[in-house]
């Protein structure tokens, strides 16, 4: 089987990547973030993907398109439920990427995160797959969060300190501060 892996980041996606190669399925990477801000953000991850990609000879696609402002267009009526519309924006560009591409389904790093709302994501997923004929691979990747993030340190890997938008960038200040706007 070939599957498509939506990835978010490195961090995030080796033990994935690890878990499906030892069930025998053929792995390739898709990077299409245009939610993580700010662009030093944005480079950071995908210069870290690229390089880790190399090392584990992981075929990768980039869609290596900045977009500040499609997302913020997408998500500025409705900054409190971002999160669907970053999760559609990705997921269905994955699907269609699987679709378009010959494989047999798709997935997602971001099943791993433990701090992702992941019965929104799988329903974002299983909508995406619906409208592309191209199979969702679920895996709840969460039990591996820890493992993959040590060895993401092992390996030098640049980790992020919020999920990518600039609004939970934002948040995340807050909460240190608690400064509540």
């Amino acid at each position: 089987m070939k599957t498509l892996m939506h990835i978010c980041c490195a961090p995030c996606a080796n033990m994935p990547i690890e878990v499906l190669r030892g069930d025998g399925i053929e792995v390739s990477g898709f990077w299409y973030n245009p939610n993580i801000h700010p662009f030093t953000e944005y480079r950071a991850r995908r210069n870290c993907l690229q390089e880790y990609a190399k090392v584990i000879e992981l075929p990768l696609i980039l869609k290596d398109e900045y977009g500040l402002r499609p997302f913020v267009r997408e998500v500025a009526e409705d900054i409190e439920g971002r999160c669907v519309k970053c999760y559609e924006m990705r997921l269905f560009e994955t699907a269609k990427m699987a679709a378009e591409g010959g494989f047999d389904s798709f997935t997602s790093s971001l099943f791993i995160s433990p701090y992702q709302n992941h019965e929104l994501m799988q329903e974002v997923a299983e909508r995406a797959a619906h409208e592309y004929g191209v199979e969702f691979l679920y895996r709840d990747f969460r039990p591996y969060f820890k493992p993959g993030q040590e060895k993401a340190r092992e390996l030098e890997m640049y980790i992020q300190k919020f999920c990518g938008c600039i609004f939970s960038e934002q948040e995340r200040y807050l909460k240190k501060s608690k400064i509540i706007p």
